[in-house]
């Protein structure tokens, strides 16, 4: 539980923050993917931002916590970072 609401309070900065308050589309699916996508997926995904091969490997570790909850729950987070989204492009 602890693991999902320090994601919701990332997100909630990163894309609420009062200087830019539309959410970059790249940063939307990376979140997604973080949440749903497989393990193959999600390291195409992050491919394209071009990370240090540390950075990738780091991310892939807190991938495997985040997997560790029940899909439905994740289904959830996601529901509720796109709300979130949506109020912040407005």
């Amino acid at each position: 539980m602890r693991l999902s609401v320090c994601l919701l309070l990332l997100t909630l900065a990163l894309c609420c923050y009062r200087a830019n308050a539309v959410v970059c589309q790249a940063l939307g699916s990376e979140i997604t993917g973080f949440l749903l996508a497989g393990k193959p997926v999600f390291k195409f995904q992050l491919a394209k931002f071009k990370a240090p091969l540390e950075a990738v490997a780091a991310k892939m570790e807190v991938k495997k916590c985040v997997d560790t909850m029940a899909y439905e729950k994740r289904v959830l987070i996601t529901k509720t970072l796109g709300k979130i989204a949506e109020k912040c492009d407005r």
